[in-house]
């Protein structure tokens, strides 16, 4: 299950030695919907290893500002705290997988 990600616990995450993955989410969102289960499966496979988390766009505005999220869902990837990679839209597993990949 990913990591529910607000304002308050990013910091932490960010400063962790692992890489990070970031699913910028609503609950209004369709395309976000159809993504969600496989950021879940992502974060089982990839525990310990990657940490994957959820910030959802409407309860957490310094985050989204910070990053310039105009769309969702748009999902962040980062290594030794910098910003690496990002995907905008609904993909498919094997899209994530292979950025994830290229974080380890």
């Amino acid at each position: 299950m990913a990591l529910q990600v607000t304002d308050t616990t990013f910091e932490t995450l960010l400063n962790d030695n692992k890489p990070l993955v970031l699913d910028f989410w609503a609950e209004w969102c369709g395309p976000c919907r159809m993504v969600a289960p496989i950021i879940d499966e992502l974060a089982t496979e990839y525990e310990g290893r990657v940490n994957i988390g959820k910030v959802d766009v409407d309860e957490n505005d310094d985050i989204v500002s910070r990053y310039g999220i105009r769309n969702i869902p748009t999902i962040l990837f980062f290594k030794d705290k910098e910003l690496v990679d990002k995907l905008v839209g609904a993909s498919n597993k094997a899209n994530f997988v292979e950025k994830i990949e290229k974080l380890l």
